[in-house]
């Protein structure tokens, strides 16, 4: 009987073990997490922020359900050493667990910039730094959050959300840098002031005060609570310590094998071809990967990166990003840009073109255009010659895929669990009528939820075109 390891329990790990279970019933898995919650999905933290989710609803598995498949859980026991010749990790209580198969799901951790103060704010990375975010923001007057990616503008957008005054501080000199170009990074500021946000970019922050933050040019900023959403690094030192090959992440294969062929790695702690992923798709990805390999119940499977598609998960706030949205246009000739702005609306759609295909994209406001633009982002297919179509759906005789009765059945609607409309459809005529129903056969909108809409749309229609009650 293979002896499979896991050490993180949070989005990668408890994936891994469910896929595992889900394929072979006798594989004798034991995880351990260092946190003592049972998973939860971490991509949900801000609603939890913003009051419009508890603790519980955020949950990916239910406490029963180790013992029910019959999976040793150790939770809040954390991993010491790995010891490869032997076959053996050990935690930091001295228990020693053998293995034939380990795989390292260990994630990331938040990173704190070596700023004077750092102690007084709060990381914002666990459910533990949410519960003590909304102690604080309990008797806070105001609020700063140090950092203008994906995590912060979440964290700043709940807080807001909350009724407490918020000032959003970010190192670069527009939000979302990465995934945004600098118009987009405008609008996206305009959007959140008008959210009760006040934006302040290509600012350093210099120490971080019992009643605020100081800044480089030495201005204080007013606050009773620092949330601190600086981005994160893996967590890598478990692997390094025990001779493994480690650069960003701990280097794997398209098996997802460390340098060590026993010892897998999944999740953000993971470098693939030079790529380490901070979105969940990927994870879960890498994790049916190597839950077919170690069970065997496909020994041929491969993992081959992930094409990604960043969403915003902030309330009144729609955004969409996915693969490449810079481009020197002055310089790169062989890029088409189409773009589409309306500030007074907060709208911003861009569409970087090669070869006649979808490379990359901004969609920012409400618009029709995300899941056809993501469908043929995915797809890597031809797109149609009216540009103009692609943008603002339903001009000029343009298709609509989003709607549910042209959406093909191939249409993918959960980019997290790649889930098609077919599959929805086959879930429905199965018996399941509501979202809730799809979600538990499909684990559509269990990641981060941005398809719900899409689902509730799929399923209202076909109870509509049926005459039954959804």
């Amino acid at each position: 009987m293979t002896r499979l390891v896991v050490v993180g329990n949070g989005m990668a790990g408890a994936r891994l073990v469910s896929e595992v279970r889900a394929r072979d019933k006798d594989v004798q898995v034991t995880v351990f997490g260092a946190e003592s919650w049972q998973p939860y999905n971490r991509v949900l933290l801000s609603n939890v922020v913003a009051g419009t989710m508890v603790p519980d609803q955020v949950r990916l598995l239910d406490p029963a359900w180790y013992a029910d498949h019959d999976v040793t859980a150790r939770l809040g026991v954390e991993v010491a050493a790995i010891d490869p010749e032997a076959k053996v990790v050990t935690t930091a209580d001295g228990h020693a667990e053998p293995y034939d198969v380990l795989v390292l799901a260990t994630g990331s951790e938040a990173v704190v910039p070596p700023v004077a103060g750092a102690e007084r704010a709060v990381a914002f990375r666990t459910l533990d730094d949410c519960q003590e975010i909304l102690a604080a923001a309990s008797e806070a007057r105001r609020a700063v959050v140090v950092g203008g990616g994906l995590l912060g503008i979440e964290a700043a957008r709940g807080l807001a959300g909350r009724g407490l005054p918020v000032t959003l501080l970010h190192l670069a000199g527009h939000l979302m840098e990465r995934q945004l170009d600098a118009e987009a990074g405008l609008v996206l500021g305009e959007t959140l002031a008008g959210l009760g946000v006040v934006t302040r970019t290509g600012v350093v922050v210099e120490e971080i005060l019992g009643g605020g933050v100081r800044l480089a040019d030495g201005e204080t900023v007013e606050a009773d609570l620092v949330v601190l959403a600086c981005g994160v690094r893996p967590v890598t030192g478990l692997a390094a310590a025990a001779g493994l090959e480690v650069a960003r992440g701990v280097v794997v294969d398209d098996e997802l094998r460390t340098s060590d062929p026993a010892i897998h790695a999944i999740g953000e702690c993971a470098e693939h071809a030079g790529s380490v992923y901070g979105l969940v798709a990927p994870a879960w990805e890498q994790a049916a990967v190597v839950a077919d390999l170690v069970t065997g119940a496909d020994k041929g499977a491969r993992y081959r990166g992930s094409r990604l598609v960043t969403r915003l998960k902030a309330k009144s706030v729609e955004l969409a990003a996915m693969g490449e949205t810079h481009v020197d246009e002055a310089s790169d000739t062989s890029a088409e840009v189409v773009r589409f702005s309306h500030r007074a609306r907060g709208t911003y759609r861009k569409l970087v073109i090669r070869d006649g295909r979808l490379v990359g994209a901004i969609l920012l406001g409400e618009t029709a255009a995300v899941g056809t633009l993501t469908q043929l982002f995915d797809r890597g297919g031809p797109l149609p010659g009216d540009r103009a179509g692609l943008l603002f759906p339903g001009l000029a005789g343009a298709a609509v895929a989003d709607s549910p009765v042209r959406m093909p059945d191939a249409a993918k609607v959960c980019q997290c669990n790649n889930v098609t409309k077919g599959q929805i459809r086959a879930c429905w005529e199965s018996g399941a009528r509501d979202v809730e129903a799809v979600a538990a056969a499909t684990r559509a909108t269990t990641g981060c939820g941005g398809c719900r809409d899409a689902v509730e749309g799929i399923v209202g229609w076909l109870c509509e075109q049926e005459g039954v009650s959804a």
